[in-house]
């Protein structure tokens, strides 16, 4: 920071004006790296803001930025602003109070639109929202911005217009998430173009209205738009992490089954290099005994010579003879018991795949069921929906038919007064040619025609307030269809997550399964391990009694290889069957992802028909206060008319009596 204070010094000296004391002071305050420099109600000069402006460019040392109250000029900002455009470690920025105009609005404009790094902006108490092109060019890089997160416009003087320029940027950005536009004048079209923007923007989460002239109702929407949107953030993230787990099991599950199918390889290599060892076991054996047999082939050309002496050897030999015949038979036994127990261990190998392939089958049907299920349950809602749609067509016809009763009535009144007023009129004619002799006749005339407009004005109250019932009651019924919808949407959310929660329990069952066949796969292993070492301590013994059945060994080297082919082709089979249930996991996991995306789809179209909803009761709210006003109106005019009346009478009444009292007949009976 002192580097950061002598450069400021070197560049208001090369600029040829003196460094402000006050700067300096803040900066030598402020020491120490990536800190907070507050020059907050500090009278900035131009001088002073063009070289901030240019140390602020790249990686300053600086990481908030307080210019409130400076009094800054137009141009002092622009400089200060395209200096920030290219920085890169400044995150809060706060310039309050400085009557920012429009040059001003422009600078920042472009400032958000090239700036990366600048997280909060603060802009209360400016004169953002008088200046209309300056505002537009604000909202513009507003729109292209995709860093800030909040945002303060207290007090910017912004209009309905330019609320509705920030609702479009709001509509296109998609990282603002606290904005702050309370005493403003946004009024009600303003309030509504916001209330419409949220439903495209998910990223706001804070949205301050207060002191705009907006109306509840419409806050009311604008805080559930809101709420939605938390809480749409709360459940994809919520899916995300489930989403995140299960890649991971399904992960680690693919790991454990590599190492397991590279543990089974070693164990085959181990087995082969056994086989090889046994193998060359073998043919050292049978080399010794070939050498047995040509000693014994020797002793036998010996032992020719004296055949014909020794009969009692030669029996001696049929007798051995036959003994290797029976061992010859045990042996060939033997040989099929073992064929007989590879023969049963195949077929039940079959069953197996046989049993497997049944629930496979079962899982695709049971997926398959619940597929028509969603598909009902989204018929269901559509037919809600239209349901919904058909009784809002019937409230606006009932809305319209009210109205036009209420101009019909409105139209009769006036047709009444205008009846009434030219009767009046031609009454007044009357009484003016008559004068004298219909006084008695004029105020009878009178007191009926009053006793009339009070009846009539009567009846005219009770139809007001039998309108005003009516429209309590529609108002009812509205607020009664809202709240039932607001409940079908509820119910429809908790169905949402019941299922997905259905479904990782289905998900858990299916990953049982697998280790459960997994075990079984691996125990098939280790009995056909058991089995390989059976038969090769078989052959062992047989190899001992071998001395001359070299075309039995070559018999059992036959079998040992056709067992090794088998085992490598049920390995294959193995191999197989752990990829096609893979593909089925994945076949399954692209069928969940296309039903939260129907579910996501069905929301929007919720979100959809609520926003129409609510337009359509604002419409009838405001085309209600409309008729009140004109009600209003009607019975200020009756007043009127009733007041004119009542002068009209009394002034007939005045001039009648001073006729009276002028005319002769008046001073003769005054001097009776």
């Amino acid at each position: 920071m002192e580097q950061f204070g002598h450069d400021y010094a070197r560049l208001c000296a090369a600029a040829g004006a003196a460094p402000q004391e006050a700067v300096l002071r803040r900066l030598r305050e402020h020491g120490g790296a990536r800190g907070r420099l507050d020059l907050a109600a500090q009278s900035l000069s131009l001088q002073t803001c063009s070289a901030l402006g240019q140390l602020l460019r790249g990686a300053a040392p600086l990481a908030a930025l307080a210019l409130g109250d400076c009094g800054l000029s137009e141009e002092g900002v622009r400089l200060l602003l395209h200096g920030l455009c290219s920085n890169t470690t400044v995150i809060s920025l706060d310039l309050k109070g400085n009557n920012l105009r429009s040059m001003g609005a422009e600078a920042l404009g472009k400032l958000l639109r090239q700036n990366k790094s600048i997280r909060s902006l603060t802009l209360e108490w400016n004169s953002l929202g008088m200046w209309e092109e300056g505002f537009s060019f604000f909202c513009q890089g507003l729109r292209a911005n995709n860093v800030l997160q909040r945002l303060d416009l207290r007090n910017n003087q912004i209009n309905h217009q330019g609320a509705g320029e920030l609702a479009v940027a709001l509509t296109h950005n998609t990282s603002l998430q606290e904005l702050d536009l309370r005493w403003n004048s946004i009024g009600l079209l303003g309030g509504r173009a916001l209330l419409s923007c949220l439903h495209s923007n998910k990223t706001l989460k804070r949205l301050e209205l207060a002191g705009n002239n907006v109306p509840s109702d419409i806050l009311k929407a604008v805080e559930q738009a809101l709420d939605h949107n938390q809480d749409r953030e709360v459940i994809l993230s919520e899916a995300q992490n489930q989403v995140n787990i299960l890649s991971k099991e399904v992960l680690s599950l693919k790991d454990e089954k590599n190492k397991q199918f590279m543990d089974f390889m070693d164990t085959v290599d181990k087995q082969k290099e056994e086989r090889a060892r046994s193998e060359k076991m073998s043919a050292a054996r049978v080399s010794q005994l070939q050498e047995a047999l040509d000693e014994q082939y020797s002793i036998m050309n010996s032992l020719k010579t004296k055949l014909q002496m020794t009969e009692a050897a030669l029996a001696l030999s049929e007798q051995k003879v036959r003994n290797l015949g029976e061992l010859l038979n045990a042996m060939k036994q033997e040989q099929n018991c073992v064929a007989e127990c590879h023969v049963r261990e195949l077929q039940q190998q079959k069953q197996e795949g046989a049993d497997r392939e049944g629930r496979l089958l079962h899982d695709l049907s049971a997926a398959s069921e619940k597929n028509l299920l969603l598909r009902n349950q989204v018929d269901e809602l559509e037919r809600k929906c239209k349901v919904q749609q058909d009784q809002l067509f019937q409230v606006k016809q009932d809305l319209t038919n009210t109205t036009a009763e209420l101009k019909l009535r409105a139209v009769e009144a006036e047709e009444r007064l205008e009846m009434e007023k030219r009767r009046y009129k031609q009454s007044l004619e009357d009484m003016e040619s008559l004068r004298i002799k219909e006084v008695g006749r004029l105020t009878q005339h009178m007191e009926a025609s009053e006793r009339s407009m009070h009846n009539r004005i009567q009846s005219l109250e009770a139809i007001r307030i039998s309108l005003e019932e009516e429209l309590g009651q529609v108002k009812a019924a509205a607020l009664t269809e809202r709240g039932q919808a607001e409940e079908e949407l509820i119910k429809v959310r908790s169905q949402a997550r019941l299922e997905e929660q259905q479904r990782l329990e289905h998900l858990e069952e299916k990953l049982r399964l697998m280790t459960e066949s997994r075990d079984e796969a691996q125990n098939c292993c280790l009995k056909q391990k058991e089995m390989v070492a059976e038969a090769q301590a078989k052959a062992k013994q047989l190899s001992l009694y071998a001395d001359g059945l070299k075309r039995r060994l070559d018999e059992l080297q036959q079998d040992l290889d056709s067992k090794e082919e088998e085992k490598v082709t049920e390995l294959n089979k193995v191999k197989l069957e752990l990829q096609e249930q893979i593909g089925h996991l994945e076949a399954e996991r692209t069928a969940q992802d296309g039903l939260r995306e129907k579910i996501a789809a069905l929301e929007r179209q919720l979100k959809a028909l609520s926003s129409n909803h609510r337009e359509a009761l604002l419409d009838k709210e405001g085309e209600i206060s409309l008729l009140l006003e004109k009600l209003r109106m009607k019975e200020a005019e009756i007043s009127r008319v009733r007041e004119e009346e009542a002068q009209r009478a009394s002034f007939l009444q005045n001039a009648i009596m001073a006729y009276v009292q002028g005319s002769p007949l008046g001073t003769h009976s005054s001097r009776k």
